[in-house]
């Protein structure tokens, strides 16, 4: 009797530490990618209400390859390393900068694209470079990489009359548009996808804020499902298919 309740526990340390393993794995049937759906035209919603954007069309082709389904989830991208660890979300795609300061949280997949911090101002302003924002009112969008970009730059910063922070780079942009702004400062990407579609209103100064690169964000544990989609974006770029979805984008293949 005494060995069958010792074989019985030793029995059940075991099936614990299986279930324990088993929940704890990356053999996931599905990744929840979190995303801003205001953020064209990496992903944004279109006429019909649906996600769309280059970094969706690269995440459903790579969660393919990868054999899992994918769920888009539109998060506060402020709170989004917040939304990475508690694992509402699996993976942040959504032109996420690669930072020092984001490392100490998330892992990042190899950089993808490239992208600078560029300055919109109206097309009638008067101001020219880094200098004329002096006593200005910039826009920005809160929780950005344009935010940290400006703040390296604390000799320019610090000479701002305000630097005003927005839900989205739409919003910022609007505002501009109104007078109630000086200038934008905002990814490059999503800066000259924005000014296309308002011709004749916007302008980019010759002076900007540094370069960056974009990447995919995924909890440091999760090593394997890292593993899975580096390998897939690999085999997407050497196969064509990135620079494919990059062309519908941007007319050009701006992968790395």
């Amino acid at each position: 009797m005494k060995m069958r309740k010792i074989l019985l526990s030793a029995l059940a340390v075991i099936l614990i530490g299986l279930l324990l393993a088993g929940c704890g794995g990356t053999d996931k049937k599905k990744v929840v990618v979190g995303l801003d759906d205001n953020f064209p035209p990496m992903g944004f919603r279109d006429d019909k209400n649906n996600i769309v954007g280059f970094d969706v069309d690269m995440a459903k082709e790579a969660t393919k390859r990868m054999g899992v389904a994918v769920e888009f989830k539109p998060i506060d991208w402020n709170s989004k390393e917040v939304e990475l660890t508690s694992k509402r979300v699996d993976m942040l795609w959504n032109g996420l900068t690669i930072t020092e300061k984001r490392k100490e949280n998330i892992a990042f997949s190899n950089p993808y694209m490239e992208n600078r911090q560029i300055i919109v101002v109206n097309a009638n302003s008067s101001l020219k470079g880094k200098a004329d924002l002096a006593g200005k009112v910039i826009g920005v969008q809160e929780g950005s990489s344009s935010v940290e970009a400006i703040e390296k730059d604390a000799a320019t910063a610090k000479s701002f009359k305000e630097l005003k922070k927005y839900a989205d780079n739409v919003a910022a942009l609007m505002d501009l548009k109104n007078g109630r702004l000086d200038a934008v400062v905002v990814d490059e990407i999503v800066g000259r996808y924005y000014i296309a579609k308002k011709p004749g209103d916007y302008v980019i100064m010759a002076d900007h804020f540094g370069s960056e690169e974009y990447g995919v964000g995924l909890r440091k544990d999760d090593k394997e499902l890292l593993t899975k989609l580096q390998k897939a974006l690999d085999e997407m770029k050497k196969d064509g298919t990135s620079a494919k979805i990059s062309k519908q984008w941007f007319g050009e293949d701006i992968v790395k």
